[in-house]
């Protein structure tokens, strides 16, 4: 930092206020040190850093370890927000979802003085763990319990799921059927919900839940039983692998879609634009909602005081062509 100072002409202070992003420095200065921390290739040691604020630049996320499109795809995102922010992410992966894992990986980040932690809590047996952590933690939840007074920032899952079932509705369907996620995620808690809302609202009638979980063989498994009920012409899948598997089962008994069924899924998954036909689906903003997260937990990390304990992001519903009017009865 010294040499740096004295490459640009300045003081010590000022090449920490503008490390610092301090305000009250002139923005010609600002260039002038920034200029010089290129030149000479200055990075900050952020283990020194840490010994004298008592906190480091990272921030610790617990996360359990999968490839499900939803959680990679918000951990990818916290990491490119926290990067924006300036900090680093360490990330603790547990293979469950439990008050022992949750500890341990908590306690593996507080020994590396981290300055807050991020939850990605999804499901039931995450909420018991999370109350109990030292109330002391900077820490935020993504897509947790919303009943629990944790902060929390989350999708819009309800919204989500009316919007896709009004779609089906307003399409001119009767009813819509929905293929659920697994029973013990909030996300899939949330869904149903929404889909229930959009038909009672509706004054439809509301089909029996086909139960699933997040995969393309739970909804071929589903579809199969989908494709051999006439009566059904309209599918909200919980998730597009769900829809993946259902589109296999559908194309199987020569149920044509959207002619004879219509299916819209959830998340908008890279591929949903590929599938036969082209999926109709339910993007979650997962950089809004990163960018939320962070927000929230830097606020606690500079005030030690909790915010909001609850955000939502709103979705957003991306028409494809799996969606059309009913087939003449």
């Amino acid at each position: 930092m010294t040499d740096v100072a004295r490459l640009a002409g300045v003081s010590h202070q000022t090449v920490s206020r503008v490390l610092n992003g301090h305000p009250n420095v002139r923005e010609q200065t600002r260039l002038r040190v920034q200029a010089a921390i290129a030149e000479l290739g200055y990075r900050p040691n952020r283990a020194a850093r840490a010994l004298v604020t008592g906190r480091s630049q990272v921030i610790g996320v617990v996360a359990q370890n999968t490839t499900l499109y939803g959680p990679a795809s918000l951990l990818a995102a916290l990491e490119q927000a926290a990067a924006e922010a300036g900090f680093a992410v360490t990330v603790g992966s547990v293979n469950d979802l439990d008050h022992r894992s949750i500890s341990a990986a908590v306690e593996r980040h507080l020994a590396h003085r981290v300055a807050g932690i991020v939850v990605i809590a999804p499901v039931e047996s995450a909420g018991e763990a999370l109350e109990r952590l030292p109330q002391e933690v900077p820490l935020v939840t993504v897509d947790g319990d919303p009943s629990r007074p944790i902060p929390l920032v989350t999708v819009d899952q309800v919204a989500g799921a009316r919007a896709a079932t009004r779609h089906l509705l307003d399409a001119g369907h009767r009813t819509v059927w929905h293929v659920s996620g697994p029973s013990d995620w909030f996300d899939s808690a949330g869904r149903i919900e929404g889909w229930r809302e959009a038909l009672q609202a509706a004054g439809a009638e509301v089909p029996p839940l086909i139960a699933g979980d997040w995969s393309a063989a739970a909804g071929y498994r589903c579809g199969q039983m989908l494709a051999r009920m006439p009566e059904v012409s309209a599918v909200f899948t919980a998730n597009d692998h769900l829809a993946l598997g259902v589109l296999r089962a559908l194309h199987e008994h020569g149920r044509r879609v959207p002619d004879d069924i219509s299916v819209v899924g959830f998340d908008d998954v890279p591929e949903a634009a590929y599938f036969i036909p082209p999926l109709t689906t339910v993007r979650p903003d997962f950089a809004a909602v990163a960018r939320a997260s962070l927000d929230l937990l830097l606020a606690q990390i500079e005030t030690e005081v909790a915010g909001p304990l609850r955000q939502t992001i709103a979705p957003t519903l991306v028409s494809r062509n799996s969606v059309g009017a009913p087939p003449a009865r």
